[in-house]
């Protein structure tokens, strides 16, 4: 008899194991992404500014050849891990007016090109803040409620992955702008505390797994070298680079401290490094326009220096790898850091 009350025991403890196992890897049922062009899959096409690129040669090696308003040749970081999830092969935009209920189910972008953490960067561009993407997804949030019920929204918010990836902009161009108000050190610290901001207010709104991509060393992009390397050497603007690192240094420890003070899975993201390492020292530096000051419109279909073979090239414009790029960049990253996310 006690041998039978102790097997009974033994087999609802292994039972109880397994279920907290199944639970601990429960599947991820959708991206929610938040950011700049780097994520951005056509957010911006109907927006009244200059920062679009739903037109050729953008797109030339999407699916289809069709510019959908990627910033790349192809798909874009947030289309690559959707598709690392199992999800799908891209993610929408969420600004797509051709977005059927269903669609949403997988996930969404809300990430507008040339959008940054600094308000001002959004204004001066005429995209999406940041804070305008986080009014998007509570409209978002809504219509799964409507159309699919509020367990599935509590599934969504809950299990989902988060990503917030923006900095560049900011860096880049916002800065000069403040140049009175912060210095080099300041702007950046602003920056980092804008971004913890802005992920205790999506916490706040139900999200549980989010992860934040650090800055990248936007001063080795293919136009900072070209306006600010030097006519021959076309090096690195360092300076841009620092403020990068600055900015690094301290939106990490801050996210640390996130993620032992709220519930759930608060991660930093580091690719400034894997994409250092990749464009240190490129022979070539771009696909549009041989790397020197192709962007959005400049980047067209009449630029008689756009390569034929993308893949085989870090940067597509000047400002944006190509897809061959990001595949690598996600690759190397996405599973150091998915498994922390169960």
């Amino acid at each position: 008899m006690k041998f039978q009350v102790l097997l009974i025991a033994l087999v609802l403890i292994a039972i109880e194991a397994n279920a907290a196992k199944q639970g601990k890897n429960a599947t991820i049922p959708a991206l929610i992404v938040f950011g700049d062009s780097i994520m951005d899959t056509g957010n911006n096409n109907n927006l009244p500014t200059l920062l679009k690129c739903n037109f050729p040669p953008y797109g030339k090696d999407f699916p289809g050849g069709s510019a959908t308003g990627r910033f790349s040749d192809g798909r874009v970081p947030s289309d690559l891990i959707a598709e690392k999830l199992g999800l799908a092969k891209t993610l929408p935009a969420y600004m797509n007016p051709d977005l059927k209920p269903e669609d949403l189910l997988k996930g969404v972008t809300f990430a507008s090109g040339g959008t940054g953490y600094d308000p001002l960067t959004a204004q001066m561009m005429s995209v999406i803040s940041v804070w305008d993407q986080l009014i998007y997804f509570k409209e978002y949030i809504s219509k799964i409620k409507k159309h699919f019920g509020e367990e599935k929204a509590k599934d969504i918010l809950e299990n989902s992955f988060f990503v917030v990836v923006s900095s560049s902009n900011d860096l880049a161009h916002t800065y000069l702008a403040r140049a009175l108000t912060y210095d080099r050190t300041s702007y950046p610290n602003f920056l980092a505390d804008t971004a913890v901001q802005f992920v205790r207010e999506l916490y706040k709104l139900g999200a549980r797994r989010i992860g934040v991509f650090s800055a990248v060393p936007v001063g080795c992009v293919p136009l900072q070298r070209t306006v600010f390397g030097g006519l021959l050497t076309r090096g690195c603007n360092h300076l841009l680079n620092n403020m990068a690192k600055q900015f690094n240094s301290r939106l990490s420890p801050a996210l640390d401290s996130l993620d032992k003070e709220l519930d759930g899975v608060i991660l930093y993201i580091d690719v400034y490094e894997t994409l250092y390492d990749m464009i240190q020292y490129p022979k070539k530096y771009g696909c549009c326009g041989k790397g020197t000051l192709a962007i959005s419109y400049l980047c067209n279909a009449f630029n008689p220096f756009t390569c034929t073979n993308s893949s085989a090239y870090i940067f597509w414009d000047t400002y944006h790898p190509t897809e061959r790029a990001y595949q690598v960049i996600v690759d190397s990253l996405l599973d150091k850091y998915l498994k922390k996310l169960y």
